[in-house]
């Protein structure tokens, strides 16, 4: 990583936790799942031995990556709660101006991103047009069709 990973207060709880579980719960299933498919027999053609040892390197590269992570962000604040400019952790509502549909938005780091509940990244076409930007604005999106978007409401923080 030549780029420190931007998270959010939440974001670093969350990966905290993850990686907890991780530790203390997802390896002594594999642990008592492995000891179970040894106790079969032979371990040539042991499809569960196969499959917890597969769940296993998984689970363990999910640890390295989660660690890497933590070792390797920086926590943003969140933004200030009198800021009138989109910057990380901003929940923006905003409307299509071709469309005219209206969504809400929270910016969030790359590895927050989750465009499905509406958490889309700082380094997304509309993250991007969106940072620094202030209520009312009507902001070009430049993606594989240039949109307009207008700026209805900016708040901050939680």
């Amino acid at each position: 990583m030549t780029e420190k990973v931007k998270l959010t207060k939440a974001g670093y709880q969350k990966l905290q936790d993850e990686l907890r579980d991780l530790i203390d719960n997802k390896r002594a299933e594999i642990k008592v799942q492995l000891a179970e498919a040894r106790a079969q027999g032979d371990l040539s053609e042991n499809a569960d031995y196969e499959a917890a040892r597969a769940r296993q390197a998984e689970v363990e590269g999910r640890i390295v990556q989660v660690e890497g992570i933590l070792n390797w962000c920086e926590i943003i604040e969140d933004a200030p709660k009198n800021s009138n400019r989109i910057g990380l952790g901003s929940v923006v509502k905003i409307k299509d101006l071709d469309t005219e549909e209206v969504e809400t938005y929270t910016i969030t780091g790359t590895t927050e991103a989750d465009p499905i509940n509406n958490k889309i990244s700082n380094v997304c076409p509309l993250g991007e047009a969106l940072i620094g930007k202030k209520q009312g604005d009507i902001v070009d999106v430049k993606s594989n069709i240039v949109y307009k978007v207008e700026i209805l409401k900016i708040s901050n923080g939680k």
